[in-house]
């Protein structure tokens, strides 16, 4: 008996209208997710990139230079995608502009 006092007054009651949202709303957390990820990730990523770009650009004959494998040496010549870097007396290697990470300084050289 109370089941189907139970089960009377659920089909009687009218379902909760549901909020009609729109799709921008939909949308929102989800812009904002790559607005955080842009400024956060993607931006400071673009600004390095530049940076090494315009580093290796300005790379010439007699910099001393550090490849991201560690290799100290000198550079004795540059062409469009490489680096020929002077490791050691007589011992010259070809590397790829992009493995350049550090163009000493004066005040580096030094120490």
């Amino acid at each position: 008996m109370i089941f189907s006092a139970f089960f009377t007054l659920a089909l009687q009651a009218q379902p909760a209208a549901r909020p009609q949202g729109s799709i921008f709303t939909a949308m929102i957390p989800f812009i904002l997710v790559f607005v955080i990820f842009y400024f956060l990730l993607i931006k400071p990523q673009r600004t390095k990139q530049k940076k090494h770009q315009e580093m290796v650009g300005q790379l010439k004959s007699g910099d001393k230079v550090i490849t991201s494998g560690g290799i100290h040496g000198t550079v004795m010549g540059v062409q469009k995608d490489k680096i020929e870097v002077k490791i050691a007396s007589n011992v010259k290697i070809d590397v790829s502009k992009n493995s350049i990470a550090v163009i000493l300084t004066p005040k580096q050289k030094e120490s």
